[in-house]
């Protein structure tokens, strides 16, 4: 075994004693250690699981292994339509590393149910658990090694970062972002994969060591519980709104034009299961409704679309803006999304100046305190919560009924038992 597949549990962890390390210098100040390159896997690459015969015997394995599972899953972002699961990893103490590929087995719920009772490691817990419920699995308790690295104060919370500020190992992330929907996945993809889950454990027991020193790690659980616990989040309105450059479109006739490339485009991209964008890009639709072409010919001298579009694609892109153009003024979309909260900070000024006086001393509090405890602001409580609560205070602000206002918009305990007293004092000032 070389040097690059020990366990980091070895290694002393440059966190001990001094909190989380500023880039480049360790806990006693001095520079850090250059991190030793992770080559390969302990057990070297695993074959992967693409049949029911060798899923049973994950399962089997899975199950008979012991402490946490350290869980990744890889996506094909900007090459499929969606964000399904291609390759699930994972590691167990007693079982090893495996690589299961949900193509070849879509139901990983039998998987699921052997590691019930189980703490599930991730890292950006939230970026995974859609597409994992997706195929099965789904865990009941976690730990999130991105989130425990922001509630440490940890400058940088990236995988490979952490794995080197915390462990001193480096990881190789160069296939983050390729398409894992090929088929059959290449070796050094797959020691990639096989390698973000390799050192997961020990971060976690690290993290959890710091996390306690700091007086942290319960605040820690009760955000591990909420990501475990929350419901998948409702389909979003009016997707088409979030076009990139959407901005320039103005008119409400333009508005129609966007609404109707886009339903166009992701009704196509969802056929052939492919990205939107490589289908037409935002650019283009934007250009389009700006432009409202009469015709192909005039589409055709937009910018996105030329003449290494077919003729048949031009054509039902045009469809699209005239599909807009004859509809009549009451089925226009409306400017801008109807607000199911309080408007635009930008506004409070002229609609409330009190409101918005409010909300100038409780981000100023917020700040301060989220300085003070070397996490960011938006951990300690969440911008959308702070305004709700500024624009729509309980009549007699005390830490009794602000700490229900607080816990009403979702804010955990530890987050309500640090930040009431300061909202408090915000939420008081009764003139601008």
């Amino acid at each position: 075994m070389t040097d690059a597949q020990d366990t980091a549990a070895d290694r002393p962890l440059r966190t001990t004693g001094g909190g989380p390390p500023d880039d480049g210098v360790a806990a006693d100040g001095a520079p850090s250690p250059e991190p030793t390159p992770l080559l390969e896997p302990r057990e070297g690459i695993p074959p992967v699981v693409a049949d029911a015969d060798a899923l049973a015997r994950v399962i089997d394995a899975f199950a008979a292994g012991t402490g946490p599972v350290a869980v990744d899953a890889e996506r094909a972002s900007g090459y499929r339509y969606g964000q399904r699961a291609y390759l699930v990893q994972l590691r167990r103490e007693g079982a090893g590393t495996a690589l299961v590929d949900p193509v070849g087995c879509p139901d990983l719920s039998a998987l699921g149910e052997a590691l019930e009772g189980t703490e599930w490691i991730l890292h950006a817990a939230t970026q995974d658990l859609p597409c994992l419920r997706e195929i099965g699995m789904a865990p009941a308790q976690l730990f999130d090694t991105e989130l425990a690295g922001r509630l440490a104060g940890f400058p940088r919370v990236g995988l490979g970062a952490m794995v080197e500020s915390v462990l001193g190992y480096a990881l190789e992330k160069g296939h983050s972002a390729v398409d894992w929907s090929t088929r059959p996945l290449p070796e050094p993809w797959l020691r990639y994969a096989a390698l973000d889950v390799e050192l997961l454990v020990d971060l976690r027991d690290a993290l959890e060591k710091e996390l306690d020193r700091q007086g942290k790690l319960e605040w820690a659980h009760q955000e591990f519980d909420a990501i475990a616990s929350a419901p998948p989040p409702p389909p979003r309105k009016d997707p088409w709104r979030r076009t990139s450059g959407m901005h320039k479109v103005r008119r409400r006739r333009q508005m129609a034009v966007v609404r109707e490339m886009w339903t166009a485009r992701d009704r196509i991209a969802q056929r052939r299961d492919v990205s939107p964008g490589k289908v037409l890009s935002d650019a283009a639709i934007v250009e389009a409704a700006l432009a409202l072409p009469p015709d192909v010919q005039a589409l055709t001298a937009l910018p996105g679309f030329g003449p290494r579009m077919g003729r048949r694609q031009l054509e039902q892109w045009q469809a699209a803006v005239d599909r807009a153009k004859a509809l009549p003024d009451a089925q226009l979309p409306q400017p801008g999304q109807p607000l199911a909260g309080p408007p635009p900070p930008r506004a409070w000024a002229d609609k409330d100046p009190v409101a918005a006086a409010r909300l100038s001393a409780a981000r100023a509090s917020v700040s301060a305190l989220a300085e003070t405890l070397n996490l960011p602001q938006e951990n300690l409580i969440t911008p959308d919560t702070v305004r709700r609560v500024c624009w729509e205070p309980p009549d007699d602000p005390t830490p009794e009924t602000v700490g229900e206002a607080l816990a009403g918009h979702g804010a955990r305990p530890w987050q309500i038992e640090q930040v009431t007293l300061d909202l408090v004092k915000a939420l008081r000032i009764t003139t601008a």
